[in-house]
């Protein structure tokens, strides 16, 4: 599959973003400046303090994380992200401007559970969820007919017969796991799909205080997620117009 539009580069450069890539166009107002910030002067936590839409924390070197100290429990403490000169925490900074309210959500509930429970080998499954959310969820905003189609993991009917009913999708990839993926897309990139209520307005604020009210641990417990594989969306990948993509079983699965 053709690398979307990025530039190769030596093991030791940093990858090239590519603006008009599908999944980083709604990005940009953050990641643009950010990262040309970074590229500059070579710290992403400084890089992220600059933006000006002041996200409801500070960032700060990963030095500042005590030795035996959960990274979310420092956080919940301090209202400081402790973070490292890398992709994935770039993007983890990034979503902290963009959604501020669902980020301080998630962060409390992981901390409130550390404060419960304490830390264990295993994160057990309120932090299991609340950390899969984070890393690798996409949300989704779709008719019911579509929503259906990929709960049976019906994949001709979600992406060829009903193809044309995507222009009424609205689509945010919201982890940052997933968006490091997509800087080097390929066929088999999996998304945890988090489905919008139809009656949430347009743009990031409504989204965000939408989320924010209503991840809670009753409904995160029920594991309210459906995988797709993100390269299927129509216009994401020029390979996919031939429905014969659609048949690789090893990426697009039936459901057990």
């Amino acid at each position: 599959m053709a690398n979307a539009g990025l530039t190769p580069s030596a093991p030791e450069a940093v990858p090239v973003l590519d603006a008009a890539a599908p999944w980083f166009t709604a990005w940009w107002p953050w990641v643009a400046p950010a990262w040309t910030h970074w590229q500059r002067h070579g710290h992403v936590a400084a890089a992220l303090n600059a933006l000006p839409s002041r996200a409801p924390v500070e960032f700060v070197a990963q030095s500042a994380l005590p030795q035996g100290q959960a990274y979310e429990d420092f956080i919940y403490a301090q209202q400081r992200v402790p973070t490292r000169d890398n992709l994935h925490d770039f993007f983890n900074g990034c979503c902290w401007h963009r959604f501020p309210q669902t980020k301080l959500r998630l962060n409390q509930l992981q901390g409130e559970e550390i404060q419960r429970r304490g830390v264990h080998a295993t994160r057990g499954p309120l932090r299991d969820a609340l950390t899969l959310f984070d890393e690798n969820v996409a949300l989704l905003q779709a008719p019911d007919v579509l929503w259906q189609a990929l709960e049976a993991r019906d994949w001709q009917r979600l992406f060829m017969t009903l193809r044309p009913l995507w222009q009424e999708v609205r689509w945010v990839v919201f982890g940052h796991a997933l968006l490091e993926k997509l800087v080097q897309p390929y066929k088999a990139i999996t998304a945890h799909v988090y489905r919008v209520a139809p009656e949430v307005a347009p743009g990031d604020q409504a989204l965000d205080a939408w989320l924010a009210a209503t991840l809670t641990p009753e409904h995160l417990a029920t594991k309210p997620y459906q995988p797709l594989p993100v390269m299927g969306i129509p216009g994401w990948c020029p390979a996919n117009e031939d429905p014969s993509y659609y048949a690789d079983q090893e990426v697009f699965r039936d459901r057990r």
